[in-house]
Protein backbone atom coordinates (compact mmCIF):
# COMPACT_ATOMS: atom_id res chain seq x y z
CA UNK A 1 0.00 0.00 0.00
CA UNK A 2 1.38 3.46 -0.99
CA UNK A 3 1.48 6.92 0.88
CA UNK A 4 2.35 10.13 0.41
CA UNK A 5 3.62 12.10 3.46
CA UNK A 6 1.00 15.04 4.23
CA UNK A 7 3.62 16.31 7.39
CA UNK A 8 7.15 16.84 8.06
CA UNK A 9 7.63 14.22 10.58
CA UNK A 10 10.97 14.36 12.42
CA UNK A 11 11.94 11.96 15.55
CA UNK A 12 12.28 13.13 19.26
CA UNK A 13 14.64 9.86 19.61
CA UNK A 14 17.83 9.62 18.04
CA UNK A 15 18.61 6.26 20.03
CA UNK A 16 15.68 4.41 19.39
CA UNK A 17 15.43 0.87 21.48
CA UNK A 18 15.96 -2.27 19.39
CA UNK A 19 14.86 -5.39 20.61
CA UNK A 20 15.12 -9.31 19.91
CA UNK A 21 12.47 -12.00 20.39
CA UNK A 22 13.24 -13.93 23.28
CA UNK A 23 14.65 -10.72 24.99
CA UNK A 24 13.44 -9.69 28.45
CA UNK A 25 12.52 -6.38 29.15
CA UNK A 26 11.72 -3.90 32.12
CA UNK A 27 8.07 -2.34 31.88
CA UNK A 28 7.09 0.72 33.04
CA UNK A 29 4.42 3.12 32.40
CA UNK A 30 1.32 2.57 29.49
CA UNK A 31 0.46 4.98 27.20
CA UNK A 32 -2.42 5.62 28.37
CA UNK A 33 -1.72 6.25 32.11
CA UNK A 34 -1.91 8.80 34.71
CA UNK A 35 1.58 8.01 37.24
CA UNK A 36 1.65 10.91 39.69
CA UNK A 37 0.75 14.06 38.23
CA UNK A 38 1.82 12.97 34.69
CA UNK A 39 -0.20 11.58 31.66
CA UNK A 40 1.55 9.67 29.70
CA UNK A 41 -1.94 9.88 27.07
CA UNK A 42 -0.79 10.98 23.37
CA UNK A 43 -3.85 9.66 21.70
CA UNK A 44 -1.17 6.46 20.80
CA UNK A 45 -2.84 3.71 23.12
CA UNK A 46 -1.14 0.15 23.55
CA UNK A 47 2.52 1.12 23.88
CA UNK A 48 4.29 0.14 26.71
CA UNK A 49 7.88 2.27 28.04
CA UNK A 50 10.32 -0.33 28.20
CA UNK A 51 14.10 -0.70 29.39
CA UNK A 52 16.60 -3.18 28.23
CA UNK A 53 17.41 -5.61 31.34
CA UNK A 54 21.68 -4.00 30.94
CA UNK A 55 19.97 -0.43 31.10
CA UNK A 56 21.39 0.49 27.69
CA UNK A 57 18.12 1.61 26.20
CA UNK A 58 14.76 2.94 26.72
CA UNK A 59 11.49 3.54 24.58
CA UNK A 60 8.48 3.24 23.66
CA UNK A 61 7.28 -0.43 22.31
CA UNK A 62 3.57 -2.09 20.90
CA UNK A 63 2.05 -4.19 23.71
CA UNK A 64 1.32 -6.61 20.94
CA UNK A 65 4.85 -7.57 21.06
CA UNK A 66 5.50 -8.25 24.92
CA UNK A 67 3.94 -11.03 26.43
CA UNK A 68 3.25 -10.08 29.75
CA UNK A 69 5.15 -11.57 33.12
CA UNK A 70 5.52 -10.74 36.26
CA UNK A 71 7.52 -8.46 38.35
CA UNK A 72 7.23 -5.54 35.84
CA UNK A 73 9.22 -8.18 33.31
CA UNK A 74 7.94 -8.71 29.93
CA UNK A 75 9.29 -11.20 27.13
CA UNK A 76 8.79 -9.35 23.88
CA UNK A 77 7.59 -12.30 21.06
CA UNK A 78 9.21 -10.66 17.79
CA UNK A 79 11.83 -8.53 16.63
CA UNK A 80 10.80 -4.64 17.26
CA UNK A 81 12.65 -1.42 16.60
CA UNK A 82 11.44 1.84 17.16
CA UNK A 83 13.09 3.65 14.39
CA UNK A 84 11.31 6.73 13.48
CA UNK A 85 11.93 8.34 10.30
CA UNK A 86 12.83 12.06 9.34
CA UNK A 87 9.95 12.38 6.54
CA UNK A 88 9.23 15.03 4.33
CA UNK A 89 6.18 16.63 3.08
CA UNK A 90 5.09 15.07 -0.16
CA UNK A 91 7.44 11.44 0.11
CA UNK A 92 6.00 8.51 -1.50
CA UNK A 93 6.08 6.05 1.05
CA UNK A 94 5.41 2.18 1.03
CA UNK A 95 3.11 0.82 4.24
CA UNK A 96 4.41 -2.32 5.65
CA UNK A 97 2.55 -2.86 8.90
CA UNK A 98 0.86 -0.69 10.91
CA UNK A 99 0.35 -0.30 14.41
CA UNK A 100 -1.41 1.20 17.26
CA UNK A 101 -1.53 4.85 15.00
CA UNK A 102 1.67 4.51 13.26
CA UNK A 103 2.89 3.24 10.27
CA UNK A 104 6.33 1.03 9.74
CA UNK A 105 7.06 2.07 6.51
CA UNK A 106 9.37 2.53 3.67
CA UNK A 107 10.80 5.71 1.95
CA UNK A 108 10.40 4.90 -1.53
CA UNK A 109 13.50 7.53 -2.71
CA UNK A 110 15.99 5.61 0.16
CA UNK A 111 14.64 2.63 0.77
CA UNK A 112 15.15 3.83 4.52
CA UNK A 113 12.71 1.37 6.88
CA UNK A 114 11.32 3.22 10.11
CA UNK A 115 7.91 4.55 11.94
CA UNK A 116 5.53 7.51 11.01
CA UNK A 117 2.65 8.65 12.53
CA UNK A 118 -0.55 7.86 10.26
CA UNK A 119 -1.65 11.19 10.67
CA UNK A 120 1.18 12.62 9.05
CA UNK A 121 0.25 9.99 6.08
CA UNK A 122 -2.44 9.96 3.42
CA UNK A 123 -2.91 6.78 1.24
CA UNK A 124 -2.65 6.68 -2.42
CA UNK A 125 -5.24 5.03 -4.39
Amino acid sequence: MEYIVIENHRTEFPNPIKLEKGEIVILGEKSEETIGETQYDENWPNWIFCSKIDGSNKGWVPDQVIQQRENNHGNVIEDYSAKELDIDKGTIVEGIKELNGWLWLKNKSTNEIGWVPMDKLKRLE
